[in-house]
């Protein structure tokens, strides 16, 4: 994983997790890597993965079973969609707006080019259509 300069660590971490869980590479009540682990395989102070799974747990992403570890809350995958949505919606997409209006770039070219992104093979799957009916 190559972090930016832009976000705290910890926080990109929480999107690596956040991304795990979403593409279901780590399932409902599935066991995360431990702190150790993914700080290993990350390459980051322990500390710092600590940081975001107190954050995770805080946000009842991921759930602590003394002894064993951690793991992921059978509700994750919505609360990550939600977290992550609501992100984009206040932050990025009016960025983005921006640029498509500065470069002339209207919604029929936008919706033939997501149409073709939906249809590309390992184009991400959707776990909540209703808001791609909105």
């Amino acid at each position: 994983m190559e972090f930016n300069d832009n976000e705290a660590i910890y926080l990109q971490i929480a999107g690596y997790v956040g991304e795990n869980i979403l593409r279901q590479q780590w399932p409902p009540d599935g066991k995360i890597p431990s702190v150790r682990d993914l700080a290993a395989e990350l390459q980051v102070n322990p500390n710092t993965v600590m940081r975001t799974y107190d954050l995770l747990q805080s946000q009842e992403v991921i759930y602590n079973k003394r002894g064993l570890g951690f793991f992921v809350a059978p509700n994750a995958a919505a609360r990550v969609q939600a977290g992550r949505r609501e992100r984009f919606l206040q932050h990025e997409l009016p960025a983005f707006f921006n640029t498509i209006s500065l470069l002339g770039i209207g919604f029929e070219e936008l919706s033939q080019r997501y149409a073709h992104f939906k249809a590309a093979p390992g184009a991400p799957v959707s776990l909540a259509s209703s808001h791609e009916k909105q």
